[in-house]
């Protein structure tokens, strides 16, 4: 009910923007899953207080996910930047021909190519691409904009290594949609080449968090509120203000950017994050798809092992993609 009187108080920011229409509603089956997970996160994460410990809670909890099969990967350093390609393991799968670039999320303290393998693999397999999946320098070591630069470095190698720009989609979820969304900006604004297409997964558009759906979801997300972004945001962001167009891409000028993907759930806090980033993108000229999933929660596409609607919406992700790679895969 309350995600439903959400979406009506938030009609107006809807208005003419490309919505999914034909996102399945979500089943029982799902709904159980859901909340099963939900409440092993809830557990999980009890004791988490801190930004070091979220990002160890997360990374035990993404232990249990099981790797990726029918693949193969290889470990590539990509001038200086480590990452995991991961192709279809298909003997006539031409690689280096597609490829997309997948930002992990982690809320820039945390998450590895270990937490993001299985979705990676899931999208290497659904687009017939390879995938290279960053290990960017996370915070405290790294901060602002030294995950910026890593992702740059990597698109560079990739342009540089046979992958064509029409032929590059860029990716990334939570905070690692926040930063894929500020590399690709700055390649704008450079006046470098840019990819395909954009896609983001519930992204954290705004790091002063002052979407409406922070309080008005905050009883139905388990995994994300406006203290967990106030926490997360800080050390990442140092003198930065969290309004900063060069921190928060809500705030950037959006014109010029390739056709993007966002998926969401109607239930998480991010929500309005999705929702304004792509009302804005639309006024800026950007051709958007928006897909606003019901009843799911923040990174439910990391599970495509324990959620049925993980598996629909990675599909969905690979379709986007495969429709603007400019040498498409065979259906």
């Amino acid at each position: 009910m309350r995600t439903a009187v959400l979406a009506l108080a938030l009609l107006p920011a809807l208005a003419g923007l490309a919505i999914a229409a034909d996102v399945p509603p979500q089943s029982a089956k799902s709904k159980t899953e859901v909340e099963t997970l939900g409440s092993r996160w809830t557990k999980h994460f009890s004791e988490a207080a801190t930004p070091e410990k979220r990002a160890a809670a997360f990374r035990s909890f993404m232990a249990d996910n099981p790797e990726p099969t029918r693949v193969q990967i290889r470990h590539m350093d990509a001038d200086g930047v480590e990452a995991d390609l991961i192709w279809p393991a298909r003997l006539h799968h031409p690689l280096g021909r597609r490829g997309i670039l997948y930002v992990h999320g982690g809320g820039f303290h945390g998450g590895s190519p270990r937490t993001h393998r299985l979705l990676a693999g899931s999208l290497a397999k659904a687009a017939s691409s390879d995938v290279l999946l960053i290990d960017y320098r996370l915070v405290p070591e790294g901060r602002y904009p030294a995950q910026i630069d890593d992702i740059r470095t990597a698109y560079r190698w990739m342009l540089e290594n046979g992958y064509e720009s029409g032929n590059i989609v860029v990716a990334g979820d939570g905070t690692g949609a926040n930063l894929a969304l500020e590399a690709v900006l700055r390649q704008k604004a450079a006046g470098r080449q840019l990819p395909a297409a954009f896609v983001a997964i519930s992204p954290v558009s705004d790091l002063s968090a002052s979407g409406a759906s922070m309080q008005a979801n905050a009883a139905t997300d388990p995994v994300i509120s406006k203290a967990v972004i106030d926490a997360l945001a800080k050390p990442y962001l140092g003198a930065t203000a969290p309004q900063d167009p060069a921190v928060s891409p809500l705030f950037a000028d959006l014109s010029g950017l390739p056709p993007m993907l966002l998926q969401v759930s109607g239930s998480e806090a991010l929500l309005d994050d999705s929702l304004r980033l792509a009302d804005k993108a639309r006024q800026a000229g950007v051709d958007v798809t928006l897909e606003v999933w019901p009843g799911l929660i923040h990174g439910w596409q990391l599970f495509p092992h324990l959620l049925e609607d993980a598996d629909k919406s990675n599909q969905r992700i690979a379709e986007f993609a495969m429709r603007h790679f400019a040498d498409s895969p065979q259906q």
